[in-house]
């Protein structure tokens, strides 16, 4: 090899062992790479940036919208937890849960399938008195493998897909991937349903959120001519939400009502309703109550949202209620719960008499509430989500994505475009406001993400990767058909959980075109074994950011990963080459 191509393989080979080291995040690790590469004279300065004009980076970001679209749509949640009615046992929980994340991660990207539904996780280890630490290490295992099964499931799928139309002038199509990708889904999800025995028992550190625990809230929900309660019973009623919503209280053309379990829920009640706030937030949506009067239904705005805070002894609110002071006239601010210890409250929030303690969910303008809360003497608590008084758009994220989806798998525009313009819809429409969607797209990832594209580009435009390709081609002149592809996956494997799954499809995809072409097969196998590699980092929780997002709730050890993983990554090296050959012949 000459100078310049010794140079780019030492600086990505420096590039990996900054990762591994871990002294930098990921994103500085790449922007000192591409730094590196422009002063070596690798990347041209005037090249230096166009990773990030990239189609790539626009499918990535436009994904995770739409996934935080979906997921703040509430549907899927309220689908599992229809089914943990009908599953009361770990193991056919943990079993629906990792197939449900597999089959979304095909759909939209795989961490955004994986955090949509680790709620839903949650939740049924609650009902069932599991550890959620027995779901979510499988279920980020199923999530990598579910991404496998389409074009936009996981990163590799697009790199690899622009590397074949590179080389071929036709790119890998939507469900390219489907059947390799849904043979290792189904071997993994059987492995991870008898194998989940091999995961020790972890607990996860208690957040200040949690340590509150305020679960005793009531709030007020108003019967709307479309509620599905109407005729209903109190007792069908709290039935429904499995006990976790009480009615204290029933209020009817302005009078209380008595509240027995045949009482029937009538058009225009008013319910006061007790209970965690994600239960209320549930029943809420699910039945079609409102929490608000009528009439200020859609005066929310984006920059909106709800703060829990204390009522101090020296607030001016003890002793009085919230309609009296005219919160909302005065401040703009609405108290749509409150949560007293050992109290069950009957009336209305805004006209329950405060006292010292009581504990108020509040809705108004974020970034006028701090000054508000000092100046009525609340004290805010730590922060924790609240979905109390949210609107949900119900099926209008799921229809944006099914959109797009249906545009890309046609043909009729290219994926990007399909995902930009779903992410613009979802803003435009109200199912995602424009402050979650900003918080829900990973800038880390696409920094680096846009940095090591021209930074793995200098191994082919210096020649380095058609003299790495021969060598390998050399290791694998006396293997069989089935055996160069092996290697070339072995390799992706061994290299993911070090560097990163996108950094090493941008390395390897070029090697193993070049490599096919020398040893005179065709790039496609070689290409999808890059891909599949790539996307199976099951030993780390720093080669994929679905391992990463589940180490913290799940209180797992950085060992933790390979006594799951170990056995997973062996099963996907046996059955991957045969899959791929079957469907991809040389």
């Amino acid at each position: 090899m000459n100078l310049q191509q010794w140079l780019s393989v030492t600086l990505l080979c420096a590039m990996m062992a900054l990762f591994v080291w871990g002294r930098f995040r990921f994103d500085i690790t790449a922007m000192i790479a591409l730094l590196a590469g422009v002063v070596l004279g690798l990347v041209p300065p005037e090249k230096a940036f166009t990773g990030f004009s990239d189609d790539i980076v626009i499918i990535v970001g436009s994904a995770l919208v739409l996934s935080a679209a979906v997921q703040r749509s509430g549907l899927v949640e309220a689908a599992v937890d229809r089914l943990a009615r009908r599953l009361r046992r770990p193991g056919s929980q943990l079993f629906v849960l990792t197939g449900l994340v597999g089959a979304a991660s095909g759909l939209i990207k795989n961490i955004g399938a994986l955090a949509m539904l680790m709620p839903a996780a949650t939740q049924l280890a609650k009902k069932s008195g599991t550890n959620p630490s027995r779901f979510f290490m499988p279920m980020a295992f199923a999530s990598l493998l579910g991404g496998l099964t389409t074009l936009v499931g996981t990163s590799p799928n697009i790199i690899v897909s622009r590397v074949r139309e590179e080389m071929t002038g036709k790119p890998f199509g939507m469900f390219d991937y489907l059947p390799t990708g849904i043979g290792l889904l189904v071997i993994g999800l059987v492995f991870l349903h008898l194998g989940r025995r091999l995961l020790p028992e972890r607990q996860a550190p208690i957040t200040m959120g949690q340590a509150l625990n305020i679960s005793a809230y009531t709030t007020e929900a108003t019967v709307t001519p479309q509620a599905t309660v109407i005729g209903d019973t109190v007792a069908s009623f709290i039935e429904s939400q499995e006990g976790g919503v009480e009615v204290t209280a029933v209020l009817r053309h302005g009078l209380r009502a008595q509240v027995r379990p045949d009482t029937v829920i009538e058009q225009d009640d008013i319910l006061i309703l007790m209970g965690d706030p994600d239960a209320l937030e549930r029943a809420i949506a699910a039945t079609g109550l409102a929490l608000h009067d009528p009439e200020d239904a859609g005066q929310t705005g984006d920059e909106t949202g709800v703060i829990e805070a204390v009522v101090t002894a020296g607030s001016v609110l003890v002793g009085s209620n919230a309609g009296r002071l005219m919160l909302k006239e005065r401040l703009g601010i609405r108290l749509i719960g409150i949560s007293r210890e050992g109290s069950r409250l009957r009336n209305k929030p805004s006209g329950v008499k405060l006292v010292a303690g009581d504990i108020l969910a509040l809705q108004g303008i974020l970034d006028a509430m701090p000054g508000q809360l000092s100046q009525l003497g609340l004290l805010p608590l730590a922060q924790r989500q609240i979905r109390l008084g949210r609107k949900r758009k119900g099926w209008l994220a799921i229809a944006i994505l099914a959109g797009a989806m249906l545009a890309t798998a046609t043909g009729l525009v290219p994926v990007a475009f399909a995902f930009f313009a779903g992410a613009g819809l979802v803003l435009m429409t109200g199912a995602l406001p424009a402050e979650d969607a900003y918080e829900a797209i990973e800038w880390p990832i696409l920094i680096m993400l846009g940095a090591l594209i021209p930074v793995s580009e200098t191994l082919q435009t210096t020649g380095a990767s058609d003299v790495l390709a021969v060598e390998l081609a050399d290791m694998a002149v006396h293997l069989p058909p089935w055996g160069a592809v092996a290697l070339v996956l072995l390799i992706s494997m061994a290299v993911t959980p070090f560097l990163n799954n996108a950094a090493t499809v941008l390395v390897m995809a070029p090697i193993a075109a070049v490599f096919a072409h020398d040893l005179g097969y065709r790039p496609e196998a070689f290409l999808m074994a890059t891909a599949i590699g790539a996307g199976c980092d099951f030993l780390t929780p720093i080669g994929h950011q679905c391992n990463t997002l589940v180490m913290g709730p799940g209180g797992y050890r950085f060992t933790d990963y390979a006594r799951l993983g170990a056995p997973l990554s062996l099963l996907v090296l046996m059955a991957g080459p045969p899959l791929i050959l079957t469907v991809w012949p040389l």
